[in-house]
């Protein structure tokens, strides 16, 4: 957790969104404040994220990725559901299609960008209440 993503992360409110992107994210297309983790894979900053992070409650879903639009999904999507189980928070995760997440991730408050090499590993988080 890098001091630029803490402050980042304290500035969100209830309902914004975070992008946690691999390393094949095309970059120029992002309009949001953007923090660089090189080095870090996504589950390494995922794990570490949602010890401060809340997600929504109130919406239907909070965790959105990027559909592969193939019946083998990435391997990474296990790791990230066991993250999220091990982290207590609720969850739902919605699947988008590729330009459907582009979009979504057009409008996040801020982006994390990472040296995740798995493809498809792109993963949008919605921020709940903080109550802890």
């Amino acid at each position: 957790m890098s001091p630029d993503l803490m402050k980042l992360l304290l500035e969100m409110g209830h309902g914004d969104e975070i992008l946690i992107a691999d390393g094949n994210y095309p970059q120029s297309a992002i309009n949001s404040t953007i923090v660089r983790l090189d080095g870090n894979s996504i589950p390494e900053i995922l794990k570490v994220l949602l010890l401060f992070f809340p997600l929504d409650t109130f919406s239907e879903e909070n965790v959105f990725l990027m559909d592969n639009n193939s019946p083998e999904k990435p391997k990474i999507w296990s790791n990230y559901k066991n993250i999220l189980d091990s982290s207590g928070e609720p969850y739902k995760i919605k699947m988008l299609e590729r330009y459907e997440f582009y979009k979504r991730a057009g409008n996040v408050y801020c982006v994390v960008i990472t040296s995740e090499t798995e493809l498809y590993a792109n993963i949008i988080l919605r921020k709940g209440v903080v109550t802890r």
